[in-house]
């Protein structure tokens, strides 16, 4: 059945399933590697998460700082509710496959496609989809913690090491929550490749590599990480 079902995909079907798989990965490493001389925008804002609770050992009152991380959970929960919209909508396309693979075929660069590599097409999507939504779930919940653990900072006044040990804790447990956003984020736009995939192999690796190159240049070329990046060479050394 296996072999009926993944037979029907052509070499070119093969390589762009393997280039998307490819490029997933490698741009994850590539924004997620630690690398000092260049890191990505993503990477740039971490050391602001620890920056941010650095400012937040000096407070007395808190509630900006729980403020910060209600917006940064609300954010977080509202992608988890478009996932499983996103995903909801994937289901509906696999019971409606006959007008939809009419309404492919008669597409400019379309191609036949049978109701099996229609379904394996939308079950890839729909793992997509629910892998996104676990790692948003997942952020939420650790956004959840970093409000309890920005509640167990200890007042200004008291031991400035366990204030700073508190501080850096819950630092940590928000740098966690936004590596898990980012990969669900990370999961979307690849979704926008993917949908390529319905249309033909070649628009897959056109789609692929044109989401490879956005999202990389907003990670190390963007306006944004240019901002950054200059704040942090004006600013004066410690």
């Amino acid at each position: 059945m296996i072999e009926q079902w993944f037979g029907s995909f052509s070499f070119l079907d093969l390589c762009a399933v393997g280039f998307f798989i490819a490029a997933w990965f490698a741009y994850g490493l590539a924004v997620e590697h630690r690398d000092v001389r260049r890191p990505s925008l993503n990477r740039m804002m971490h050391r602001h998460r620890y920056g941010w609770a650095e400012q937040m050992e000096q407070r007395d009152n808190r509630v900006v700082d729980t403020t910060i991380n209600a917006s940064l959970q609300n954010g977080t929960a509202f992608f988890a509710s478009t996932s499983l919209i996103a995903l909801g909508s994937v289901l509906t396309l696999s019971r409606s496959a006959d007008d939809v693979l009419t309404l492919f075929s008669t597409l400019p660069f379309g191609t036949p496609t049978t109701r099996a590599m229609w379904e394996i097409k939308v079950a890839g999507l729909a793992l997509i989809f629910v892998y996104a939504f676990f790692k948003f779930a997942w952020a939420y919940r650790l956004f959840n913690y970093g409000a309890i653990l920005i509640g167990a900072v200890p007042p200004r006044g008291g031991d400035p090491v366990e204030i700073r040990r508190a501080a850096r804790r819950a630092a940590a447990m928000n740098v966690a929550a936004g590596e898990h956003f980012n990969n669900g984020q990370r999961a979307f736009f690849f979704a926008l490749a993917y949908l390529g995939w319905f249309v033909s192999a070649a628009a897959l690796l056109v789609a692929t590599a044109a989401v490879l190159i956005v999202m990389g240049r907003r990670q190390f070329a963007s306006t944004a990480r240019r901002a950054l990046q200059e704040a942090d060479d004006d600013a004066p050394d410690r």
